[in-house]
């Protein structure tokens, strides 16, 4: 049915405003009920179609706005609008492909669409391209400097690229256009949760709760800061007040699991553990954790099946062999347990070891050629390349895969690290600050730190690593290396500084 004079063009414009009002005001139901009702009415469906699609995908009802999308054309002057909400939701569902067909559709459209870049942005930043992303976030706030969403994901591309300080303006900025804006108030306190001022956080964390009753978010970051500040079973109750809404996060079933463990409820602690490693497996801090929780636990025969080759790695720190040997000696195999426990006892130190791979280079070599622009091809091949002593082939697969990943920080740290075990650290360095340049995280830092301090640079490296605290002043391992670098020298007074600083939060001055 075609619309009729009731709903002519000037009403047709004013009722997409009132939609897309109502969505900024967060109530994209009554969005919903108002286009609908159009419809109903007689207005052409492909008039709301994109307004429509972006109240659902705003509701959280994907498959719905997908059918609504996918039911018709975009009228004209809505196909920007259209064809980005479509990338959104193939963005979410982790289709990267799909995203971007549309996104590039969407630019055919309207290339000045900030709102359109910043979804560019979070493609980009989801398939590994930092740089491109960063590019396309500054496009989105050059085009509209106003805009809090463009502002907020700088925000978070600072914070990746600089560190916690720097990233606070951005969101501050953000906040001045939108201050109620969930979102927003989210990541500024987490920020400011990360970089230890719990006030501001908590005041951060009330407002949020105020505008946006239903969000589990200022739930959990108070629960992060209970369990801080030791306060487990006031952490525990918080933590569960958020439901099932992180329940597949990483960072909340590590909190979730290190709470239960606090409790002495080792065998929830171990089943968070264990999914976490699942899901991450060569996540080593998650794996420790599970190896202690396991050790507490008791579980000597299913701890060596698990950790047995952890313990045999180059790099397997003395609270794993300790704990690993302890398995062995309970089991009766006093001659592992004593080999561990002198491995412990004289820990060897070593540069970048690569991570285990099930295939020789000769299998993965096949999947190497087709796609050798590709990490998940290029990664396992190259850690076969290195577990079999052929460095020179791994620099160049390495190598291939950093020029054809420009903007993704992870590529040049591979390269850096292939050049670390080749012995060429003045290449690697160049490497590492490539990558720093890209996304600045601890991470790096480790790397950066060793390479500078190997070279010889030592007080390039005590300030590149101060300035890094400076910015992060809660990362424990900016002070472990600090704590490090001064134990011996002149820096007397800043050694004492920074190892109560350390004793403060329960940590050693090792740097494992």
């Amino acid at each position: 049915m075609l619309a009729g004079p009731a709903v002519g063009a000037s009403r047709l414009d004013d009722l997409r405003a009132k939609a897309q009002a109502a969505i900024e005001r967060r109530d994209p139901v009554s969005a919903e009920v108002m286009l609908r009702a159009a419809i109903k009415n007689g207005a052409r469906e492909d008039e709301l179609r994109a307004h429509l699609g972006e109240a659902l995908l705003a509701e959280g009802d994907r498959a719905e706005a997908r059918k609504v999308l996918e039911g018709g054309s975009f009228a004209p002057g809505t196909e920007a609008l259209g064809w980005r909400v479509r990338g959104q939701i193939a963005l979410a569902e982790g289709n990267l492909r799909g995203a971007a067909n549309a996104f590039d559709a969407a630019l055919r459209a309207n290339s000045k669409d900030s709102d359109l870049w910043v979804a560019i942005a979070a493609l980009r930043f989801s398939g590994g391209e930092q740089l491109q992303s960063i590019e396309a976030a500054d496009r989105a706030v050059a085009l509209d400097p106003k805009n809090a969403r463009a502002l907020a994901f700088r925000g978070l591309l600072i914070r990746e690229q600089y560190g916690l300080a720097a990233a606070l303006p951005w969101f501050e900025a953000g906040l001045k256009v939108r201050p109620d804006d969930p979102a927003l108030l989210g990541e500024y306190a987490a920020t400011l949760g990360d970089m230890g001022d719990y006030r501001a956080m908590l005041i951060v964390c009330r407002k949020l709760a105020q505008v946006d009753p239903k969000n589990p978010r200022p739930a959990f970051l108070q629960a992060v800061l209970a369990a801080r500040a030791g306060q487990t079973d006031l952490a525990r109750t918080i933590l569960q007040r958020t439901g099932n809404a992180f329940r597949d996060m990483p960072a909340a079933i590590l909190l979730t699991g290190v709470l239960e463990y606090r409790a002495g409820n080792t065998n929830v602690a171990v089943e968070q553990f264990d999914r976490l490693v699942r899901l991450q497996p060569d996540n080593l801090e998650a794996r420790q954790m599970l190896l202690r929780a396991m050790a507490r636990q008791g579980s000597d025969q299913p701890l060596v099946a698990r950790f047995d080759g952890d313990a045999d790695r180059a790099f397997a720190v003395p609270y794993t062999l300790r704990l690993v040997g302890q398995s062995w000696r309970r089991l009766g195999n006093k001659a592992r347990a004593e080999a561990l426990f002198a491995r412990a006892a004289h820990p060897m130190a070593h540069g970048p070891v690569p991570l285990p791979t099930d295939f020789s280079a000769s299998v993965l070599g096949a999947a190497y050629v087709d796609a050798p622009g590709q990490a998940q091809t290029a990664v396992p091949f190259i850690r076969a390349l290195l577990k079999e002593g052929r460095k020179d082939e791994a620099q160049a697969a390495a190598d291939r895969l950093r020029d054809a990943n420009p903007g993704a920080a992870e590529a040049h740290l591979l390269a850096g690290d292939v050049r670390t075990m080749r012995g060429d650290m003045a290449g690697a360095l160049a490497d590492y600050q490539n990558g720093a340049s890209i996304r600045f995280n601890e991470p790096v830092l480790r790397r950066m730190d060793a390479t500078l301090r190997a070279l010889g640079l030592v007080r390039d490296a005590d300030s590149m690593t101060s300035r890094y605290l400076a910015q992060n002043p809660q990362s424990v391992l900016a002070m472990k290396l600090l704590a490090a670098s001064w134990a011996k020298g002149p820096r007397r007074d800043d050694y004492v500084a920074v190892s109560r600083a350390l004793a403060a939060r329960g940590q050693p001055e090792a740097v494992q």
